[in-house]
């Protein structure tokens, strides 16, 4: 999967040009999912979603289009079946994400928590994912394992959703975890801040778990 993340960060290099981009990986990521859910998405859509100038949506395009992932018609942007494909393995890794109310485990105004499929054992203590979080604005991040039908915290074994059944029952019909799976859940002032947090701080998981 790391090859998956490397993809994208193609994807955000500059390609030649000096200019410097304002747009990262956990947006790419972001456009290609939203090109998943609509055939067509226009650039007022990137722009008011990903919260980007005309400008830059124009040039995400264009280097989703160099890189074969998607193309356009009068009617917007598309995913191409190489971009289908690639979103399709992306999402066999990362299939859900959901808004999660302040609780014990997300003290943020706004909390954003996202899966990853069998990555349980990607992570120490959880500090790298927040820190990957806090790269892109988020006040902090929480990562807890789910091993033997419980939300634990790494290197522990008690459940801890316990006293907590609103937000463990969100996370049982929001992310449909399995045993082994890691849930990654950032918090932020920004609902769209958590949101690119947690989306960042999933995918270098990814990219540097071996």
């Amino acid at each position: 999967m790391q090859s998956k993340v490397q993809a994208l960060q193609n994807i955000v290099s500059r390609k030649g040009s000096a200019k410097v981009l304002t747009f990262s990986v956990p947006h790419v990521f972001k456009a290609l999912q939203m090109l998943h859910v609509d055939q067509f998405v226009s650039r007022s859509m990137f722009c008011s979603q990903l919260h980007m100038g005309e400008g830059a949506v124009k040039t995400m395009i264009a280097h989703l289009k160099e890189e074969s992932f998607a193309d356009s018609t009068k009617s917007g942007t598309f995913l191409t079946n190489k971009g289908k494909n690639f979103v399709k393995s992306l999402y066999d890794v990362m299939p859900h994400e959901c808004a999660i109310k302040k609780c014990s485990i997300a003290p943020g105004k706004f909390n954003y928590g996202v899966i990853l499929k069998r990555y349980s054992t990607a992570t120490k203590s959880g500090m790298e994912q927040r820190d990957y979080a806090i790269l892109y604005g988020a006040s902090g991040a929480t990562t807890i394992q789910y091993k033997d039908n419980q939300f634990v915290f790494p290197k522990e074994n008690i459940d801890c959703l316990a006293n907590d059944s609103k937000t463990r029952q969100t996370l049982l019909d929001e992310l449909h975890p399995h045993n082994g799976d890691l849930i990654i859940i950032s918090s932020a002032s920004d609902p769209f801040v958590a949101e690119i947090a947690a989306k960042n701080s999933a995918l270098w998981t990814i990219a540097t778990h071996r």
